[in-house]
């Protein structure tokens, strides 16, 4: 295997040069080819005008449906481009219709925003959720998954890489059976793409949704839909404007025949071609070569916590990612995040807010949040290790 160039990575990435930065699970530093797509479309704007720049630059706007198909292993019509994950997932998940005693089924890691939703779908139809239980190793069961089928489900909604816990979720033995039972599957894959490789194909999903900003290391403000072209007449979008719709009669409006239905005519190019170039950077290292090093930086961070005393690593799953989550005994979760930052490390927290009912079977409130990216180097690692092994002493 050809050796990974960090020396590479970290000079392509400023930020690196300020800051060392394990919040890639929030968002990742911008390499500098990104940066310099998004400046330079607001310069053009700044200098012939919004619409023309937009006009200008239109064939590398489109290139970006391409260029996400293949980030995913999908098609360009699939794919739709909205601000944020968030609303890409919503767009999805609200142009589903529901009934009274209809069952959405997801997962003990489902994210708050997610599960808000099911929760004003249900208040609003009669549907109800239901949680899948873990396996013993804290993964989605998909033994249970496949006893709790029936002719009720109408949704399999499951978080491919939580937000807290460092599992990766077994989304394409979840896919087999969403696909044998032919009920809709929703995939939030806001922490996986950019972090390892995905295959909507594999998978075997309808819908994903992702980010920009996280793992793909693109700007704020980004995000993707795909949508499977043989499920688009299955779903309508729940708003729609004169980028979605054709207006033929007073009466009447036509949707696009692809997943730009889900779009908003109102759009930031200068962020879509900072993705874009973002997708590009990602492709040139290799999402598998990615995945390796991630594993491999966030493996020896958590053998090096699991050495401190009063130090805890609350992972778990049997495949595990670069989220790597821990508590420090006698400190709250927001003290180690502060007393790192003050030493120049930027961590996050994840809290019972965020994924409440994993957290609330595991009894936990809060937790330190630390993502590695494979421009984090070795030295990184033992240093924030050594910084958290100080603060537990």
């Amino acid at each position: 295997m050809t050796a990974f160039d960090l020396a590479r990575a970290r000079a392509e990435t400023p930020g690196v040069r300020t800051v060392t930065h394990l919040n890639n699970a929030g968002a990742a530093l911008m390499p500098a080819p990104v940066l310099a797509a998004v400046i330079g479309h607001l310069e053009r704007e700044s200098t012939i005008g919004g619409y023309e720049a937009h006009a200008a630059a239109e064939a590398a706007i489109e290139e970006t449906y391409t260029k996400a198909a293949g980030l995913i292993g999908g098609r360009p019509e699939e794919i739709a481009f909205i601000e944020n994950a968030t609303r890409a997932w919503d767009m999805a998940f609200y142009g589903l219709a529901f009934a009274a005693g209809d069952r959405i089924l997801t997962g003990a890691h489902e994210y708050v925003s997610n599960y808000l939703a099911y929760l004003q779908v249900a208040r609003r139809t009669g549907a109800v959720i239901e949680v899948v239980p873990n396996d013993e190793s804290g993964q989605i069961s998909v033994d249970a998954l496949a006893r709790m089928i029936d002719r009720r489900v109408k949704l399999i909604g499951l978080t491919h890489v939580p937000t807290n816990g460092g599992v990766v979720n077994p989304a394409a033995a979840v896919g087999r059976i969403a696909r044998s039972a032919g009920i809709p599957y929703l995939l939030d894959a806001c922490q996986s793409v950019g972090q390892m490789p995905i295959d909507v194909e594999a998978i075997g999903c309808d819908m994903l949704s992702t980010t920009g900003r996280k793992y793909l290391r693109g700007p704020r403000g980004t995000g993707l839909l795909f949508v499977r072209s043989d499920f688009l007449e299955r779903i309508e979008p729940p708003m729609v404007d004169t980028h979605a719709a054709a207006w033929p009669t007073r009466s009447t409006y036509v949707l696009r025949p692809d997943a730009r239905r889900f779009e908003n005519w109102e759009t930031s190019y200068a962020l879509r071609l900072g993705l874009g170039a973002a997708i590009d950077y990602a492709a040139a290292w290799g999402l598998d070569a990615i995945y390796v090093r991630v594993q491999a930086l966030a493996d020896d961070f958590r053998r090096r916590l699991a050495e401190i005393r009063g130090g805890v690593v609350r992972d778990h799953g049997r495949e595990r990612c670069g989220i790597v989550t821990f508590t420090v005994d006698g400190k709250s979760a927001e003290e180690v995040k502060a007393a790192l930052a003050a030493r120049g490390i930027n961590v996050s927290t994840t809290t019972v807010n965020g994924t409440r009912v994993d957290m609330e079977q595991r009894g936990l409130t809060a937790m330190t949040r630390a993502s590695l990216h494979y421009y984090n180097s070795e030295d990184e690692v033992m240093r924030v290790a050594a910084a958290v092994e100080t603060l537990a002493a």
